[in-house]
């Protein structure tokens, strides 16, 4: 679950962690309020689940009431990286001295948790990462003993922070840290880490919680509420679908995460672009199946499905089956690849031959499936 910004400020400000005040607002009448309310100069923030707002304009300073209104107007309604700006984040502006970037995140390699520091953040950092790496200090924690005294001051030290910044800057990483561990999270981001005058304060907040921890926060089911849910999405999780969207226009649908991420990775290595992530489960039925495809249906930027069961538990003949109800039913704009293997697989396919329709494209290898998938795609 990506939190706002104001969503991970406020929780980390309960953890002690130093944040700019802040007041949200979803008009721009609401924007001069509250920057009426917090006195003095103020930035106004697009409030997006996304990076890269500065840069798209989605951060402006403001002086007055008059001028935090006017950037609000501006900036509500934008569209950032196919995020739509529904609410923004004013906070009162901070002096700043010089920028940092810390992070925490895991090292699922090493089974560690992994510690980034930099002393050149801002909205630059992918580049710095990718032009000079060795500014980016990376260092693995081990979870059970967590980060240490010792190692946050290497950490700041090794990134050469600024000297006046140094003590309270690995002061700030242990807070940090500590709150990573106790929210959950995959990935806890603060870029810029700023130091204002002696203090060092996180300016932004960027916190992604592990959905499989949701259960020991009920007090989060609040923050999620606040997010727009995608239509497709949802009615994919109302019908029990693992369902993940992504931007290609080939319809992935497989049972098992397994089979469906190496069907992704088959499909991207053929040159085809997957238009979604979508596993129908280990034991899939015809009325599975149909539901799968009653939900790619819903995306305007599929072009055409590619269907990949493996039967063990699954049943091939079934799959076949809910294929032909699809068919017969609402019938979807495109054609399917199918690749059945497995249990009862023969007959699944001797029931798509049965249908003698042209939409349905057999495929003898989840290669071959691939290929002749992101080759449909082509052509539509």
């Amino acid at each position: 679950m990506d939190l706002f910004e104001y969503q991970g400020k406020q929780l980390l400000s309960g953890l002690g962690v130093p944040v700019p005040a802040g007041r949200l607002a979803v008009t721009a009448a609401e924007a001069a309020e509250a920057a009426r309310r917090l006195g003095g100069p103020v930035v106004v923030k697009a409030q997006v689940q996304v990076g890269g707002r500065g840069k798209a304009g989605g951060i402006k300073p403001a002086a007055t009431p008059a001028e935090a209104e006017a950037a609000a107007a501006a900036i509500l309604g934008m569209d950032i990286r196919g995020h739509r700006v529904r609410s923004v984040w004013v906070e009162t502006a901070t002096h700043i001295t010089a920028e940092y970037y810390a992070s925490f995140t895991l090292d699922r390699t090493q089974k560690r948790h992994l510690a980034m520091v930099s002393a050149q953040g801002g909205m630059h950092i992918e580049a710095v990462a990718a032009t000079d790496p060795a500014a980016l200090v990376r260092m693995g924690i081990d979870p059970v003993l967590g980060l240490t005294d010792w190692q946050s001051r290497q950490l700041v030290y090794a990134a050469k922070l600024d000297p006046a910044a140094c003590r309270p800057a690995a002061a700030m990483l242990r807070k940090l840290y500590a709150a990573f561990v106790a929210l959950d999270c995959d990935l806890l981001e603060v870029n810029p880490l700023v130091l204002s005058g002696e203090q060092v304060i996180a300016l932004d907040a960027k916190l992604s919680i592990d959905d499989n921890a949701l259960y020991r926060h009920p007090e989060f089911s609040d923050l999620a509420a606040a997010f727009e849910v995608d239509p497709i999405e949802a009615m994919a999780k109302a019908k029990g679908l693992g369902f993940i969207k992504l931007d290609g226009s080939v319809g992935i649908i497989g049972n098992g995460a397994g089979l469906v991420m190496a069907t992704l990775d088959v499909l991207a290595l053929v040159g085809g672009r997957a238009a979604n992530f979508l596993d129908v489960g280990g034991g899939a039925r015809a009325d599975t199946i149909f539901a799968a495809l009653e939900v790619l249906n819903q995306d305007p930027t599929v072009k055409v499905a590619l269907i990949n069961i493996f039967g063990g538990i699954t049943r091939c003949d079934l799959v076949a089956e809910g294929i032909l109800e699809a068919l017969a039913g609402r019938r979807p704009a495109w054609p399917m690849v199918v690749r059945l293997d497995g249990t009862n697989a023969a007959e699944g396919r001797e029931k798509l031959a049965a249908a003698g329709s042209d939409q349905l494209v057999p495929a003898a290898t989840m290669r071959q499936a691939a290929e002749l998938a992101s080759a449909l795609a082509r052509d539509r």
